[in-house]
């Protein structure tokens, strides 16, 4: 063979042999596989952040109002019920300074209290006083005929919703009469309304949800004898119990969140920081209100 040809035979072969070495170099593809999120299961609590100065005498109740900020405390200040002229509303900031200890006094026994159209309305034993919020003064009052116990308070709809403890009603003051929405409910306290109007409740019997005749349909009975109700959304609630004890009810069941008995301190009508999920509890004897983060 001619040297030309043997020459161009190497130079032929150079490359493949080269490749076939490893010269070249190889990729290797590599499948990537999907991500899979993986969600850490929350278990709900709550911790403490601040409690006010112990000057609420007997606090019953917190209202949050979604609207200004404010916050309001009532207090009983003796007997609930001594028709006594002691208790007051006070106003408290959101780091837990009592702002105006005494922003509305002279009331008996103020308990529940919701706002409606620049008034609030506070339960005093056996009538509903409403008191104008810009003045600070009471406006009207509403004597409930027959009346025990009245305890908690809600609005929705133009309208103003509240317990009688003792005589196990639910009433409701709409256009200025006052009518009974549901009867028969066993020392019924809490009363809540959700976004879309439905009532709910927390009696003896447990967690409620009412129907518009009236009647009561049972959603949890191991939360029985509830004082303050919040409503959290998707089927979710935090309930209070006036003895010491917190619980979040769910799709799950019931899990308590809190229980101070043993410190003495009640957990009475508690109230709701949505935004920042601070639920706020008044301790009726322990004269001052906490604030416990949320997490859930």
């Amino acid at each position: 063979m001619k040297k030309t040809n043997k020459l161009l035979l190497l130079l032929i072969a150079a490359p493949l042999l080269f490749w076939q070495c490893g010269g070249a170099e190889k990729k290797e593809v590599i499948k990537e596989e999907p991500m899979v999120e993986v969600k850490e299961e929350v278990q709900p609590s709550l911790t403490l952040l601040w409690e006010t100065p112990d000057e609420l005498t007997t606090c019953e109740s917190v209202l949050v109002d979604e609207k200004s900020g404010t916050i309001y405390v009532s207090n009983i200040a003796g007997d609930p019920r001594a028709k006594d002229g002691e208790g007051f509303i006070s106003i408290i900031s959101k780091d837990g300074e009592i702002i105006e200890k005494e922003w509305v006094s002279g009331i008996d026994a103020p308990k529940g209290m919701g706002l409606l159209d620049g008034k609030l309305y506070v339960t005093n034993i056996d009538e509903l006083v409403e008191i104008d919020v810009e003045s600070a003064k009471v406006s009207n009052t509403y004597p409930i005929e027959g009346a025990g116990f009245l305890n908690d308070v809600d609005v929705h709809g133009g309208k103003v919703y509240f317990s009688d403890m003792e005589k196990g009603l639910i009433h409701v003051l709409a256009d200025g009469e006052i009518s009974v929405v549901a009867e028969g409910q066993a020392s019924i306290n809490g009363v809540r309304l959700s976004e879309d109007g439905t009532l709910y409740g927390l009696d003896g019997e447990g967690l409620k949800k009412y129907g518009e005749s009236g009647t009561a349909e049972i959603l949890n009975s191991k939360v029985t004898g509830g004082d303050g109700l919040i409503i959290l959304g998707d089927d979710t609630y935090i309930a209070s119990r006036w003895v010491g004890e917190i619980w979040i009810i769910d799709e799950n069941g019931e899990t308590k969140l809190l229980d101070t008995k043993d410190a003495g301190s009640n957990t009475a009508d508690i109230g709701y920081l949505e935004d920042e999920k601070i639920i706020l509890v008044p301790t009726f004897m322990k004269n001052k209100v906490v604030a416990y983060k949320l997490v859930y």
